[in-house]
């Protein structure tokens, strides 16, 4: 049976590449993306394509949406303000898009019993460096009058929204927070290190590394998420759920730059930069990010298979390009 599906931020990065794979398994693809941080670029490849719709315009748009959903019985919820320089930047309406459009989306899928999967964050995790966190450890946030935690509080109430239209209502839905998902298409405009890296190290630009570079990281290629999102939200035990989704190889930040430019065969330097200068005053960061990923592994088999140099060496090829 043919799918449609529905990706909000469609045109982004994640959402082209989940919809080169549903493409890929024969199912139909509807692209909803206002543009603001997505791309034409992204889905030129698929323009003229029978099996794909693409539409302009923003889930905050009520009438639009539910016309999409409306038409989609799997809704792929990828559409929101993303990358801390972005939510520094425009905190208000990084906060419209991510609580408002959300709310949209919840409402107009639970209207037309479509199942539902959002993407949430690591940023949810806030300040615990616990090793390996899990689904069920505790957030713990800064000051929510630091800009830094809006996106985390933002992505905080989407889960609760979609957890409680599961419980309440009975609508399927399915959480994933990512973890520094990373690849070709993706830029470095907002804040992902890797492509700014890259960018900086093909330029043969001073890298430039905010704080003093010792916070640890783990990154994970989209080929590898964009599989696990359609096999979880295609199974039936993930309902209700939330899955952590992210790589197992930890490093940091000084020395992923490090990386860089070694996979580069650039001659650029490194450059520290402090975060007050390159965010604001009274920037707060957490020092470590590591996924446990055990319970979307036990369920769908999920397991990267692309490494930390797999990765960097793709974002290459891809900027070269």
């Amino acid at each position: 049976m043919r799918v449609k599906a529905l990706i909000t931020g469609g045109a982004g990065f994640i959402g082209s590449h989940l919809a080169d794979l549903l493409l890929e398994r024969g199912h139909q693809v509807l692209l909803l993306d206002d543009l603001s941080t997505g791309s034409h670029r992204n889905i030129e490849h698929l323009v003229g394509r029978p099996d794909v719709e693409f539409v302009l315009g923003s889930i905050l748009n009520a009438d639009l949406l539910d016309d999409c959903v409306a038409r989609s019985d799997t809704v792929f919820h990828l559409a929101a303000a993303v990358g801390v320089q972005l939510i520094v930047e425009k905190p208000l309406e990084s906060l419209a898009t991510n609580l408002r459009g959300s709310e949209l989306v919840f409402e107009k899928a639970h209207k037309y019993g479509t199942r539902i999967l959002i993407t949430s964050t690591s940023e949810i995790y806030g300040k615990n460096t616990s090793d390996r966190l899990s689904e069920e450890d505790d957030r713990i946030l800064g000051s929510p009058l630091k800009s830094r935690w809006s996106y985390s509080e933002a992505k905080a109430i989407d889960e609760i929204l979609a957890y409680t239209y599961w419980r309440q209502k009975g609508l399927r839905s399915v959480i994933v927070r990512l973890f520094n998902t990373v690849g070709p298409r993706q830029t470095g405009h907002y804040g992902m290190v890797i492509p700014r890296f890259v960018n900086q190290a093909l330029r043969g630009e001073a890298i430039t590394v905010y704080g003093d570079g010792t916070q640890q990281r783990c990154f994970c290629h989209v080929g590898d998420v964009v599989r696990a999102l359609i096999d979880l939200v295609e199974h039936e035990e993930a309902y209700g759920r939330v899955f952590n989704l992210g790589g197992t190889e930890e490093v940091s930040i000084m020395e992923l730059a490090e990386r860089v430019i070694a996979r580069t065969g650039s001659s650029s330097g490194v450059r520290v930069i402090p975060y007050d200068e390159a965010y604001e005053a009274g920037f707060e960061d957490m020092q470590r990010r590591v996924p446990d990923t055990t319970r979307a592994h036990e369920l769908v088999g999920f397991a990267p298979t692309h490494s930390l140099d797999d990765i960097i060496d793709a974002v290459v090829a891809d900027q070269r390009s």
